[in-house]
């Protein structure tokens, strides 16, 4: 994998790592991407190729969904990994990770990883945010069962999305 950056940056840039399968990025995803590029100078959203997970689109697709998706945040780049998280990070010359809660349910698996990033890395911090009210109950996983299902997805996901899942199933 090529260099994600030349090294050029200010000390002081803020970095940060959104890791996830994103399979498919969905509007609750966009939403905290949108929040936290108010708050960090750079957002590199990680997509793990996370073979094991069997995911729906490759991560070809994933990365090209979510740079469309995201094309409106200036501050955003998309790149795939396939190795440790803390690695990755360091690869970024990021400073910390950023992870989405949606329910109380998530938090002890969240609490769980930034321990044990923290424990391999002890420089890259963690950072939670929590989704707009409207998209506390959207996942990837529900929203791909509706799609299997032929409903309609409009609403959780942005319309790329939305057409690029209806092909999936579809076909």
């Amino acid at each position: 994998m090529p260099p994600l950056s030349d090294g050029s940056e200010s000390v002081h840039m803020k970095t940060v790592v959104y890791p996830g399968t994103f399979d498919p990025i969905t509007n609750g995803h966009i939403d905290l991407v949108e929040r936290a590029a108010k708050l960090f100078d750079k957002i590199i959203i990680g997509i793990a190729i996370s073979q094991r997970k069997n995911p729906l689109f490759t991560i070809d697709e994933r990365i090209h969904l979510a740079q469309q998706s995201l094309k409106h945040v200036p501050n955003v780049e998309v790149h795939g990994f396939d190795y440790l998280l803390v690695n990755f990070v360091r690869d970024c010359k990021a400073h910390a990770v950023m992870r989405g809660l949606r329910a109380v349910s998530d938090f002890e698996y969240e609490f769980q990883l930034a321990n044990m990033n923290r424990a391999l890395s002890p420089e890259i911090e963690s950072f939670f945010l929590t989704p707009a009210e409207r998209f506390s109950y959207i996942s990837s996983s529900l929203v791909r069962e509706i799609s299997s299902l032929n409903g309609d997805v409009s609403k959780f996901v942005p319309t790329n999305v939305a057409e690029a899942l209806s092909q999936k199933f579809n076909d």
